[in-house]
């Protein structure tokens, strides 16, 4: 585990200092226009004077579906991902951000890949929310409990998670889509550019838009529209979006811009919220907390709730950059820092490992959780074929034609 951590350290070290690099921004609500027949999928609308009715969305499971328990006792499965590689000639064009992203990320490809070995295998998206509850103990404290949760017989429950849905400036260069938008049709899209430099607006090459279709077209993949728990920093914004202060920029014109973004991505985060999406904290500005100070914590949550809880709500989640625990760890001990982020309304900590572990603490109102990560590094790892086994073949799921020309150790086996 620990040579895990320092790996994700060391990556996600990388990742966040391009992350604060100059890099191409994306475009303002005021230039972006929304998607139109003519620049991407969207059907050709309705006309105006005999509009068709907008048919219900199936919700599953209906009151004819049959529910069985899945009791406290049984795992379940967490996985994380991070904003997925639109354009592979981009990301893995040899630049000093290849290896990083090649290592912690998963391409378009890839990620239908997953999403479809994951329903053959019966697997329903459930809400983190319902799978863990606080209710008073024996001597009246509040205490956290796993719930009985129903579900569909043959169903196994899986939470999903996506860290650093902000489209930080790198990711602007480097392959990824640049922000959602909310297009003509009133969904979700995500709007970027391809290599040539066009304007791309689409539903197929960004990870929210893609699990929003796959639901679409497969509604027993989730438990009453469920997607997953958006994992979110501050620091450049919100879904592509400069929601954020800025230290080094406090200029009325700075200022007066930041109030446009929080304001054109109210309605994102709105849709989100309307189609299955919730949220959880990443921290303001992305650091590791196994090492820092009470002090520095109690600043980055508060500068967190300020801009980023203010937008898309209170949350209970709080998901540990690089998988760093607070106060060096919190499976055995509880410092100052849990304490303290405990009391500032935070219920369930997720780290990172090697399975689905769980503890309940019985000291605190917290429960504690470890999520895997399907990635460039899983992938290409041969205990992966062990590890990751109940969810898919990594065989059959990494693009290696994509991919940088690096070692896959179940290849050399």
């Amino acid at each position: 585990m620990k040579r895990l951590l320092s790996l994700f350290c060391l990556a996600g070290l990388l990742l966040t200092m391009a992350a604060c690099t100059e890099g191409a921004q994306a475009p303002s609500p005021s230039s972006t226009p929304s998607p139109s027949p003519s620049q991407s999928q969207t059907p050709d609308p309705q006309p105006t004077d005999t509009p068709e009715p907008e048919p219900e969305p199936v919700v599953y499971p209906g009151p004819d579906v049959p529910l069985v328990e899945w009791g406290p006792d049984q795992v379940v499965e967490h996985l994380f991902f991070h904003p997925v590689v639109a354009y592979p000639e981009l990301a893995f064009d040899g630049d000093y951000m290849e290896n990083g992203i090649d290592d912690w990320m998963v391409t378009v490809t890839e990620f239908n890949r997953i999403l479809d070995s994951l329903y053959e295998r019966g697997y329903i998206l459930v809400n983190i929310n319902d799978v863990w509850s606080e209710q008073p103990n024996e001597n009246g404290e509040m205490r956290m409990v796993r719930n009985t949760l129903m579900l569909p017989e043959g169903k196994k429950p899986l939470i999903i998670s996506i860290d650093d849905p902000n489209y930080y400036d790198y990711m602007l260069e480097n392959g990824f889509t640049y922000k959602l938008v909310i297009g003509d049709d009133g969904e979700i899209w995500s709007y970027g550019k391809d290599p040539q430099g066009n304007d791309v607006y689409s539903q197929d090459l960004d990870i929210i838009t893609i699990l929003d279709k796959f639901v679409e077209e497969h509604p027993d993949f989730s438990m009453y529209g469920t997607k997953a728990c958006l994992s979110v920093t501050g620091y450049v914004g919100l879904f592509g979006y400069r929601t954020n202060t800025d230290k080094a920029n406090q200029t009325p014109e700075f200022e007066e811009n930041r109030q446009r973004e929080i304001e054109a991505v109210r309605p994102i985060i709105a849709k989100l919220k309307e189609t299955g999406w919730y949220f959880g904290s990443h921290t303001w500005a992305h650091f590791n907390l196994q090492d820092a100070s009470l002090e520095k914590v109690q600043a980055d949550t508060q500068k967190w709730m300020d801009e980023v809880g203010s937008l898309v709500g209170e949350t209970s989640i709080l998901f540990y950059p690089f998988g760093g625990r607070p106060d060096g760890t919190d499976v055995y001990s509880i410092g100052p820092v849990f304490r303290y982020l405990q009391s500032q309304g935070f219920r369930v900590f997720c780290s990172v490992g090697f399975s689905s572990y769980t503890q309940i603490k019985s000291e605190i109102s917290a429960v504690i959780c470890d999520r895997l990560h399907p990635d460039g590094t899983t992938l290409r790892s041969a205990r992966a074929l062990e590890w990751y086994s109940q969810f898919y073949d990594a065989r059959e799921i990494i693009d290696l034609e994509a991919r940088p020309d690096r070692p896959v150790a179940w290849l050399e086996e």
